[in-house]
């Protein structure tokens, strides 16, 4: 496989993770894909441009290059479901929208998928997991923050309109309450937006995996509805009139995290 992931090195004890926002498909899976697929629908479109202000803040970024529809690195990787009722696994087999992704007999192998969890999958989490006990040697803590992007109604999967906000910690599982407490309080000062926690999604495999307070390792997922920011119609176009404010929210949101693990930790 040629190169499967970016990743800066940051200075501070910030993690942020994309693990959708990647295009790149193998000739298999492109082979097989249904037309409707074929444009990438279920894409985190334009998570790495919404969220290009982290470097100068000093975070850490990982993000992936394939698209979920090779394999999902959000999902765990003896694929057990993360949510009850509609979802798409570790290889997905449905578009959001309920929707076959490929056509009749043209699936990848098992081989094939093999070698995507092997080349993919495993090379993202050895990051992150390598990534994360830099962080906490360095700094005695760490913050990972999973972000992810979701069109704002997807009827097979949620009823109504998403909130804009959609914070996922385990059920608090993955975090300090006080931090999740403080985010929620900067989407409530921030006019104009809809917040939730622990809603409809409440993180993935990421967060729930890595985020583990008592070992001072804290996780957050932001699902965040593309109405924010871009079209949610082909040829979903990032759209800098509703983006910018949306990236002012965005860095208060990162920098009260960081200043939760200063007061926190003391460093």
């Amino acid at each position: 496989m040629d190169k499967v992931l970016t990743f800066q090195q940051g200075r501070v004890p910030l993690l942020i993770s994309m693990p959708h926002a990647g295009v790149k498909l193998t000739p298999s899976v492109e082979h097989g894909l249904v037309e409707t697929a074929c444009s990438l629908p279920d894409t985190d479109w334009h998570i790495p441009e919404l969220y290009d202000f982290v470097g100068e803040m000093g975070a850490s970024v990982v993000a992936a290059q394939y698209s979920r529809f090779v394999i999902d690195i959000n999902r765990p990787e003896d694929d057990t479901p993360l949510y009850a009722g509609a979802t798409t696994g570790l290889f997905p087999a449905t578009l959001f929208d309920g929707q076959a992704l490929f056509k009749p007999g043209l699936e990848p192998s098992a081989e094939q998928r093999s070698s995507y969890l092997e080349s993919i999958w495993r090379p993202y989490h050895r990051l992150l997991e390598q990534e994360l006990a830099r962080l906490r040697e360095a700094h005695g803590y760490a913050l990972l923050w999973d972000a992810h992007s979701i069109r704002s109604h997807i009827p097979h999967l949620f009823d109504g309109k998403l909130p804009d906000f959609n914070f996922g910690t385990f059920n608090g599982a993955s975090c300090d309450p006080a931090l999740a407490a403080r985010l929620q309080r900067v989407c409530g000062e921030a006019p104009g937006y809809s917040h939730v926690l622990n809603g409809r999604f409440k993180g993935g495999h990421i967060t729930r995996h890595y985020g583990d307070p008592d070992k001072h390792i804290h996780a957050v997922q932001l699902e965040l509805a593309q109405s924010t920011y871009m079209n949610e119609r082909e040829p979903f176009a990032y759209r800098n009139d509703l983006a910018q404010p949306t990236r002012e929210v965005l860095k208060a949101l990162l920098q009260a995290m960081l200043a939760w693990g200063q007061a926190r930790y003391g460093r």
